[in-house]
């Protein structure tokens, strides 16, 4: 890929200095949006709310030597296309030079930071990267758009993505005013990310809202997840393209709602007279155990057979139960969850079933091994 002197790769997402295709001024009427972590799970879910509501969304994305946008493919268009209003900019939360120019090219009147190193048990083994993305990487953002406030006569409102995993072993329900407990490096840099989001709306008068985020999933989380991992294993297992499913503790409680749902909750947020902080749950706890036995029976499995215990899965400090009350955002911004457990269940397990199907028509024609078939999407 060639990204030097304003051209574009073979995807379409600009290159080093911003111009080109998606950057430069002279903005027609639309809302513009900055999306961090774009080819996420709620990256994906936010840009489609977004686009529907004829936003022109931007989307940062890290450069690497394969395409990582197959959440949002169905919704990017050829940037050579007259009025694409997706467009992709390389950066990172690393880099606070490149995260300037972008933010001052685009000119954005939102800016969604959902960038991060998302993954609780992988926080312990990258514990320094993990901070450097999700604290320091949050603190480099607002610094951006503190400048570019200084510089320009806009005032972007900014959404920062919190986690429910900041309470750690606090005492559920936990809602806004509950105290920080954090288990894991993870939690650590996203309480860390929360008060630089609190500290810059004291201090520089910045619109930063902090969402607070319980369990979010969809059929678009990463396989390594634990939700996705059991739904992704049981139904290629059902059809005999795997084996065993290991997993670890199985007693751990969360509050899990759709993906779908909580973006809604993000714009809601920017879109109110005055930031704030909201905590974003279903107010439902389940376990595990209980997901695996809700997606076990869609597929009418016996899933005690199959499933093994696997000590490098369970985390050095764990956290027991989290259940999310969002009374205040139910009261002051009317956002309420659609989608319940089960059907956030079935509607994984029915998506990951069509996968595996497809797997095996592939593992049938001689395509693909069950080996080389054991990874995510």
């Amino acid at each position: 890929m060639n990204g030097k002197n304003g051209q574009t790769d073979g995807n379409g997402i600009n290159g080093s200095n911003g111009h080109g295709i998606g950057g430069g001024n002279g903005h027609g009427g639309s809302r513009r949006a900055l999306i961090t972590g774009v080819t996420g799970q709620d990256g994906s879910y936010l840009a489609e709310l977004l686009l529907a509501k004829d936003y022109e969304v931007h989307g940062l994305i890290r450069r690497s030597s394969t395409f990582s946008t197959g959440r949002i493919d169905h919704i990017y268009d050829d940037p050579h296309r007259a009025q694409v209003n997706l467009k992709l900019h390389y950066g990172d939360l690393t880099d606070s030079t490149g995260l300037r120019r972008i933010i001052e090219e685009i000119e954005p009147h939102e800016v969604y930071n959902l960038a991060a190193q998302s993954h609780v048990r992988v926080s312990f083994d990258q514990p320094e990267y993990t901070a450097d993305v999700v604290a320091t990487g949050t603190l480099r953002l607002l610094e951006a758009i503190r400048d570019y406030m200084a510089i320009s006569n806009n005032r972007p409102r900014v959404y920062q993505a919190c986690s429910s995993e900041m309470f750690g072993s606090s005492i559920p329900p936990q809602n806004e005013m509950t105290s920080f407990h954090p288990r894991s490096p993870y939690a650590v840099s996203k309480v860390a990310s929360y008060h630089y989001a609190v500290n810059y709306r004291e201090a520089y008068d910045l619109f930063v809202s902090n969402g607070i985020l319980f369990n979010h999933e969809s059929p678009r989380r990463g396989g390594t997840f634990v939700t996705r991992k059991i739904t992704r294993a049981l139904t290629r297992i059902k059809l005999g393209l795997q084996e065993k499913l290991f997993l670890g503790n199985l007693d751990a409680k969360r509050d899990w709602g759709f993906a779908g749902d909580y973006v809604e909750a993000m714009w809601r947020m920017l879109q109110h007279d005055r930031p704030d902080d909201f905590v974003v749950a279903t107010g439902e706890t389940h376990s595990v155990h209980e997901f695996l036995e809700s997606a076990a029976g869609v597929l009418d499995m016996d899933w005690r057979a199959i499933v093994e215990f696997d000590s490098r899965y369970l985390r050095p400090s764990e956290v027991d139960v989290l259940q999310g009350d969002a009374s205040k955002i139910h009261r002051e911004l009317g956002w309420k969850p659609t989608v319940n457990f089960e059907r956030l269940v079935r509607m994984m397990v029915d998506h990951d079933l069509n996968l595996a199907q497809r797997e095996q028509t592939l593992v049938d024609a001689g395509h693909v091994t069950r080996m080389q078939a054991s990874g995510d999407e």
